[in-house]
């Protein structure tokens, strides 16, 4: 069983001013950044988001078989937490190259589903960038807290996130 690093930001206290820079060279390299509800939370816009989400998520230690598309729906999308306005995406030339998807969990806090780019993508700071309106979303939606799990072999998630500001907290994946 792994033992899951479970990381929190106050959001509150969040400076986005220190990070603006990262979704600000992603625009001038040809990086847009729309969330779902920009871009139509329709069926198609779903499957689409549902086909990046797998193919970052096979990056993750032990992640095995990803959800099929179905449970990806009945888990992710059609459950009172999600928001399309919590998906963000970075596209660049009309391809979506990225995700940071954000559900609403309580009156208090969010939960980071999954913060990912394609591989030929990364390396860019387009995580940091994706994570700027997520955060900004979760602040937006009244919560004060964000909170993300990763296994603890995903190093640079974890770094990632930890240079945003999230710090370690007990618990488990459980809670």
């Amino acid at each position: 069983m792994v033992d899951w690093v479970r990381l929190e930001l106050d959001v509150e206290a969040f400076d986005d001013a220190a990070f603006e820079r990262y979704p600000r060279r992603a625009r001038e390299a040809g990086i847009d950044f729309a969330t779902l509800a920009d871009l139509g939370d329709t069926a198609d816009h779903r499957r689409a988001v549902y086909e990046l989400n797998k193919t970052c998520s096979a990056d993750i230690p032990e992640r095995g078989e990803f959800f099929s598309y179905e449970e990806y729906l009945a888990q992710r999308i059609e459950v009172p937490t999600f928001d399309p306005a919590g998906i963000v995406l970075a596209i660049r030339d009309e391809a979506w190259i990225g995700m940071s998807a954000t559900s609403l969990r309580s009156p208090e806090v969010a939960f980071s589903e999954m913060t990912g780019v394609l591989a030929p993508y990364r390396g860019q700071g387009l995580s940091l960038a994706l994570k700027v309106p997520a955060i900004r979303f979760v602040r937006a939606a009244g919560r004060r807290r964000l909170v993300a799990f990763h296994h603890p072999r995903n190093a640079s998630a974890i770094a990632m996130n930890r240079r945003l500001g999230f710090v370690g907290q007990g618990g488990s994946a459980a809670d």
